[in-house]
């Protein structure tokens, strides 16, 4: 009897456990690094007009930037630098685009294994300091991070100027 109960009991365990992670499946419990955990296989780029400009922005609204040193196409954003300048996920397929769009988007592999998208071959980014969709913040900041020198510009479509000042920090994270 007592071999019957154990078995009960990891039949009851095991079916509890397999219950656990097909409901989290279906309800999108992983993140794909865009900022949401939505599920999405590709991310999506589109216009929109943000303090006057006509500026790329993510699925959410997030503005969109792309670094001057990575416009050869290779990560050099990776560790302290991620955290703040958060890479465009790709988690699967194509990155689809907006017909308004300008330039071509394509799909890089990051340093750690994880796909990013790139327009025109450098890779995207948002900006953790911008603090949400519909702002621009990051547009001409210049940043270092370990050792690495870093300047930012907004992605746009050439429509109107972005409303920010370019800020200029050799320190602004402490020291990272």
């Amino acid at each position: 009897m007592r071999t019957t109960s154990m078995r009960s009991r990891l039949t009851s365990t095991a079916a509890a456990l397999a219950s656990a992670a097909l409901l989290l499946g279906a309800c999108g419990g992983e993140d794909n690094g865009d900022g949401g955990g939505s599920g999405d296989t590709a991310s999506t780029v589109s216009v929109q007009s943000i303090d006057g400009a006509d500026v790329l922005v993510d699925s959410r609204g997030a503005a969109l930037y792309t670094s001057e040193q990575e416009e050869d196409g290779t990560v050099r954003c990776t560790k302290a630098c991620a955290s703040i300048w958060l890479p465009l996920a790709a988690p699967g397929g194509q990155p689809s685009a907006a017909e308004d769009v300008p330039g071509e988007l394509g799909v890089v592999k990051r340093p750690d294994g994880s796909r990013q998208v790139t327009l025109d071959g450098a890779p995207v980014y948002r900006f953790a300091e911008d603090g949400g969709p519909g702002k621009v913040t990051g547009d001409g900041f210049s940043d270092d991070f370990d050792g690495e020198q870093f300047t930012w510009h907004v992605l746009s479509t050439g429509g109107g100027e972005p409303a920010s000042e370019p800020s200029d920090s050799s320190d602004p994270y402490g020291g990272y």
